[in-house]
């Protein structure tokens, strides 16, 4: 195959390849983190367990089909990443939304927890389950030391599972901003790239221009 010039582009550029995409691996951890969310959480059948659902759903296959056609229309491959984007700050929304509903706290922007979470790199939800079941043990371990009298592992059921429910939608919500973060990142690399290099139309016009030009010159 010839190889790629300025004066004789590649028609089709790389594509794919999107499970290497940090962004995507985020989303899709996401997408999983909010199946388990909205099974515990949400009541079954609800219209917000599966807008929820769908939102997170839709992020991650945004940002795989816009990879996979980036190869021969970088401005749909925009398109589609920013879709993802859209989805996933509505599910951002959603887990704030619990959150107030339920008048639990929204963690700070600069909470050292978030950047906890973002320094863990799980892997999977079982990996994010484990890490919120040993944030809830040292919270509740410092509440005990800040209690006076004698002291007990014993916590009422009803502050237990709001104080999980306050963890997990944070966490969600934490998930959200990485994946924002990251698409914004995205989306501008791309739109850096189709300013540069054009889309598939402009590079098919060099081609074909640069061989007109050989054969008149041969």
């Amino acid at each position: 195959m010839e190889k790629p010039t300025p004066e004789r582009p590649s028609i089709l550029q790389p594509s794919g390849g999107y499970e290497k995409l940090v962004s995507y691996q985020v989303a899709k951890l996401l997408y999983d983190v909010t199946v388990r969310f909205v099974d515990r959480y949400i009541p079954a059948g609800s219209r917000t367990a599966d807008q929820m659902e769908q939102a997170a759903r839709s992020g991650v296959r945004n940002i795989a089909e816009g990879s996979k056609i980036s190869a021969t229309t970088k401005k749909l491959e925009m398109n589609l990443t920013s879709v993802a984007r859209a989805s996933i700050d509505e599910l951002r929304k959603d887990y704030e939304s619990f959150l107030e509903q339920r008048k639990l706290p929204v963690w700070a922007p600069m909470d050292p927890r978030r950047k906890e979470l973002s320094n863990a790199r799980c892997k999977d939800p079982d990996e994010v389950a484990l890490w919120i079941k040993a944030l809830w043990g040292r919270e509740q371990e410092q509440r005990l030391q800040a209690v006076e009298g004698p002291r007990t592992a014993h916590t009422p059921r009803t502050v237990k599972d709001r104080t999980y429910a306050e963890i997990s939608a944070n966490v969600g919500q934490t998930l959200c901003n990485i994946v924002l973060h990251l698409l914004d990142k995205q989306v501008d690399s791309q739109a850096r790239a189709f300013e540069k290099e054009g889309g598939f139309s402009e590079r098919l016009y060099k081609m074909r221009k640069a061989t007109l030009k050989d054969g008149l010159c041969s």
